[in-house]
């Protein structure tokens, strides 16, 4: 077992026992890693800071439906990227 392993599993730990900086550790190794899934989870328990790294994708990639559901698991920021990208003009070129 290589010391990153381990020290995931102190976070992962620490994360389950309430220690938000924990969870945000967690969210910036697997936003690394590109682990979306490991993001969501994070995100479902309350790490915000999963949130904002999910929030930032889904907008850099105007994907919709992601900010929405974003929204939807309590980051309410996803909510305002959200609103700002459908207010925004269309390129008609994408039409």
């Amino acid at each position: 077992m290589t010391s990153s392993e381990i020290d995931r599993e102190t976070l992962r730990a620490l994360a389950d026992e309430g220690n938000e900086k924990a969870q945000d550790r967690l969210a910036d190794l697997a936003d690394e890693r590109g682990d979306l899934e490991e993001l969501s989870e994070l995100l479902d328990e309350g790490c915000e800071h999963a949130g904002e790294l999910l929030t930032r994708r889904a907008a850099a990639n105007r994907d919709l439906r992601e900010l929405q559901r974003i929204a939807d698991a309590g980051y309410a920021e996803a909510a305002d990227v959200l609103d700002r990208l459908l207010d925004s003009p269309t390129d008609d070129s994408n039409r």
